[in-house]
């Protein structure tokens, strides 16, 4: 018999993508990430190359969204002068596009 795993989140109100995730481990539709640990430092190195101070700028930015962002960064674990950084350099190398 297959034990059914308890949904940590049942007393929590979660957002449509919250709700998507979690329906999906209660269904079993996860499946674990192949080779963990060099999955764990490809990303680590990422962050390290993306976090590398080389130069100061200074910016005026919208007191909403510098709380929105660090609340996401909170919610990965990161300081969010590094999320900020990380997201700029995705840009810069053209892995992240805006639309002008």
């Amino acid at each position: 018999m297959k034990k059914k795993i308890r949904n940590p989140f049942v007393s929590q109100h979660l957002d449509p993508y919250e709700q998507e995730l979690s329906d999906a481990i209660e269904n079993g539709e996860l499946q674990e990430v192949p080779n963990m640990e060099a999955e764990k430092k490809r990303i680590v190195a990422i962050f390290r190359e993306a976090a590398r101070k080389d130069r100061r700028v200074s910016l005026r930015v919208n007191e909403g969204d510098i709380r929105a962002i660090q609340a996401k960064a909170a919610s990965n674990g990161l300081p969010y002068q590094t999320l900020i950084a990380t997201l700029l350099h995705q840009f810069a190398t053209g892995r992240v596009t805006v639309t002008l």
